[in-house]
């Protein structure tokens, strides 16, 4: 296939987005479904920054020297560990407000959830660095009959990307090799892995309904928020977010993102995997295709929360949804856990 070189691209994307731009300058936002608060440009905003995204879990499977940059993340702010509780109860998920929310997210539903405990922060490099220890990748009794299939087929034993250089694990980030930094969210873990360390750790993976009640709902008001720190857009301090960082930031680095029952960095930093499958919510309507989401309802997807350091601000909020192959790995995949009350 022939491929433009750097200079034709940039010329072709600054005639597109022109374009773009002039269309936006005449187009009447009327209420009309397509165009009603922006919606069809939103959408555009965030679907080419789902691209970016992929581009960037792209450079990561590259070889060779290094090639981007980044300032390092914030450091950590805050200790952060342990679970929280969330009270059991009704919560509306979903949004019929948000403009550009995507039919997956919508409608708005009422869910009543039992009471649960999850983890203050994700699972740390740490963490995940014991469960290895314990032979949590040899023992089958921590996985699943098709994640111990996969695990033996694809001889999985670390993260993607985690090498030993002797006693110690390294990691390759961006054409960088570096020591794995201990309290760093864990990523690039398929949700076999995910599921394995969970029951190893005696736990289990949230549903998506879990986590979106510990990303939203607020105890005093009793409504479910945009994000977890309220209505307003992410800012530096809430996530990490926008390839600001070409890595997560350490448990602890955002204490002003924090929702309401004090659960940390559930927005940015690394993609969560739920326990949940793929599909529409209860009342769905397909908008404004099908191939965007339904076709892919009843496949072998898991859903995906939070967004990750590779995410724009455009493309994440509480209510959205992601959703890939329990096998995958490259994407920039990491969790936390959750589990009943005792």
């Amino acid at each position: 296939m022939p491929l433009l070189d750097p200079a034709e691209a940039r010329r072709y994307l600054a005639q597109v987005r022109d374009k773009a731009l002039d269309v936006l300058d005449h187009v009447r936002l009327d209420e009309r479904p397509l165009v009603a608060g922006g919606f069809a440009f939103g959408m555009i905003v965030q679907h080419e920054q789902q691209h970016d995204e992929t581009m960037l879990a792209t450079h990561q499977l590259r070889t060779g020297g290094p090639v981007l940059s980044a300032p390092p993340p914030p450091r950590s702010f805050t200790r952060v560990h342990g679970e929280v509780f969330i009270p059991g109860g009704p919560f509306t998920m979903g949004t019929d407000t948000d403009p550009w929310a995507l039919d997956n997210e919508r409608p708005a539903h009422v869910v009543d959830v039992p009471a649960f405990l999850i983890d203050a922060g994700p699972v740390t490099n740490a963490d995940y660095l014991a469960f290895i220890d314990a032979g949590g990748y040899d023992d089958p009794r921590w996985w699943s009959a098709r994640g111990w299939a996969h695990r033996n087929e694809a001889g999985l034993t670390a993260p993607m990307h985690w090498t030993r250089d002797g006693g110690e694990w390294q990691y390759r980030r961006f054409g960088r090799v570096s020591a794995i930094i201990p309290n760093e969210p864990v990523v690039h873990v398929g949700y076999f892995e995910a599921e394995a360390y969970a029951s190893w750790a005696g736990k289990r993976l949230p549903t998506e309904v879990e986590w979106e009640k510990a990303a939203r709902w607020d105890p005093e008001t009793g409504r479910s928020r945009r994000f977890p720190w309220g209505d307003d857009p992410p800012g530096p301090e809430h996530a990490n977010l926008g390839q600001r960082h070409l890595a997560p930031a350490p448990v602890g680095a955002y204490p002003a993102g924090v929702s309401p029952l004090g659960v940390h960095q559930l927005i940015g930093d690394v993609w969560e995997w739920t326990s949940t499958d793929w599909h529409g919510y209860p009342g769905f309507c397909v908008f404004p295709y099908a191939e965007y989401s339904e076709v892919f309802f009843g496949g072998d997807y898991k859903v995906l929360r939070g967004g990750s350091f590779g995410t724009d601000a455009a493309a994440v909020r509480g209510t959205f949804r992601n959703w890939d192959h329990p096998i995958r790995r490259q994407i920039f995949s990491g969790f936390r856990c959750a589990r009943e009350l005792a």
